[in-house]
């Protein structure tokens, strides 16, 4: 496992723009498991993942749906984005067959914190906290696994570009 990674975010905008300096990292076979507290921003993270990696939308907080797939509109994988909230557990998780797709989508799990993490040996957990009433968050950004090694290097180059 990698060191974590903790980012600042003061606004919903910034956090939107997280998510798209993340998608320029991201590739098929990426897992994300988000976490944090409803309101945290999860939703808004993986909207600018989506819109980073240009997937046809609009992306929605899946928690009633428990699953969507939106399919890429340039040519990259697809996003995968499901909501774990309403879910009992791995099993449950393991019925919606998401480890058939996980090797050719980006796959976010919201909610996904001791859910998710069997998905794939490689993975970005992402748990986001807000200390008080304002919109300033932090995002914690812990890699797990080779692909992720260089976590702070792979943040560092996506916000020069």
């Amino acid at each position: 496992m990698s060191g974590t990674v903790h980012v600042t975010v003061p606004t919903a905008a910034a956090m939107y723009e997280l998510g798209t300096r993340l998608a320029g990292l991201l590739r098929a076979g990426d897992l994300l498991v988000l976490s944090g507290e409803l309101g945290a921003g999860k939703t808004t993270l993986t909207q600018g993942i989506g819109a980073g990696l240009r997937v046809r939308g609009p992306i929605t907080s899946p928690t009633f749906v428990i699953a969507r797939v939106h399919p890429s509109l340039a040519g990259g994988p697809p996003l995968v984005h499901v909501d774990a909230y309403r879910l009992g557990g791995v099993t449950e998780l393991d019925d919606l067959d998401l480890d058939a797709t996980v090797a050719e989508s980006v796959t976010v799990v919201e909610w996904g914190e001791g859910v998710a993490e069997g998905l794939a040996e490689e993975r970005l957990e992402i748990i986001l906290d807000r200390s008080d009433d304002s919109e300033e968050r932090v995002a914690n950004l812990t890699g797990v696994g080779e692909r992720w090694k260089d976590l702070a290097k792979l943040l560092a180059y996506s916000q020069s570009r």
